[in-house]
């Protein structure tokens, strides 16, 4: 008789860990982002003015590498007074001799820098108090509402320029003076978001599981603003870097850094206007215009995603 075959028993295999709570959400975050691409991708003109942010943003960041900060000295400075576009300046020079191109590619690293700081500062106070005034109620959202009320009939630009007048000219004075007097429309935003995200029923279930003010705003209210947050300060960023180039335009920006709005002020003081040297006005003037037409496409683009609603054209 034959004797029946071996079998050799198999090991089971270990059953998969479950997924955590951790890689759940961050598997729906890139899900989200992938989304946010994809419809992001469908207007035209939100992806050329990423295109002209991301070409702008690699020239600012490679300018030692491109100019160096020799650029900015006046004792070392290339060429003569007011030269004409050529082929060794192609922007020409500024009134001590300095190439302009130099000066626009490293003046851009001040203007960026400046307009992601400000709108930055603006956005942080205006969702504070939004949310602040939208969770609380009462008294105490009408008296900040009040202050935003007045914030915002005030010419922001007139409280900048008091602001840099009466403190010392400096880079950090004009992020501080743009950020405080430019927050008031992200405030009242924010607060008529955050109402209507706390009038939802999972805000109530929270509350009666324990949950208290810092845990409802931090937990529930923040995350629900955070994209029109993020559409607010992209298109703030435009704002600020055209604040800050009249600030510097007027005189009252730091003297001791290079900006476009500086540019400007140089070639204003050296005569540029009436003696009819326009490639001193108008790089500087272009570049200004170019970042702020950009960063405010991307804000319409990142908008229209948000809140198809709103019907941005593509």
């Amino acid at each position: 008789m034959t004797s029946p075959p071996k079998t050799t028993p198999t090991t089971p295999s270990p059953a998969k860990a479950a997924p955590t709570a951790a890689s759940l959400a961050r598997a729906r975050r890139r899900r989200t982002v992938a989304r946010f691409w994809k419809q992001y991708r469908g207007h035209r003109a939100g992806l050329y003015g990423l295109l002209g942010l991301a070409l702008i943003g690699l020239l600012a960041l490679a300018a030692p590498l491109l100019v160096g900060a020799d650029v900015q000295s006046v004792t070392k400075a290339p060429g003569t007074a007011l030269e004409s576009p050529s082929a060794a300046f192609p922007l020409g020079t500024d009134q001590f001799g300095r190439s302009l191109l130099g000066l626009l590619i490293w003046g851009a690293r001040i203007s960026l820098l400046v307009g992601l700081l400000a709108a930055a500062l603006s956005v942080a106070i205006g969702t504070l108090v939004g949310i602040v005034a939208g969770h609380y109620g009462g008294w105490f959202s009408t008296v900040l509402m009040r202050i935003t009320d007045w914030f915002l009939v005030m010419p922001a630009l007139v409280l900048a320029i008091v602001l840099a007048t009466v403190m010392s000219r400096s880079m950090w004075t004009v992020v501080l003076a743009i950020g405080v007097t430019s927050w008031p429309t992200t405030a009242r935003l924010v607060r008529a978001q955050t109402i209507a995200v706390e009038s939802r029923p999972y805000i109530e279930r929270a509350r009666a599981l324990g949950g208290g003010h810092g845990h409802v705003m931090t937990r529930h209210v923040l995350p629900n603003v955070m994209p029109l947050v993020l559409a607010q300060t992209t298109l703030g960023i435009s704002t600020a870097i055209l604040t800050e180039a009249t600030l510097a335009f007027l005189g009252l920006g730091d003297p001791t850094v290079v900006s476009w709005g500086g540019m400007l002020q140089d070639a204003r003081e050296a005569g540029a206007v009436s003696s009819g040297h326009w490639w001193y006005l108008a790089p500087p003037g272009l570049a200004i215009a170019l970042v702020a037409l950009a960063f405010t496409l991307c804000g319409r683009a990142i908008e229209s995603v948000l809140n198809p609603r709103l019907g941005v054209g593509r």
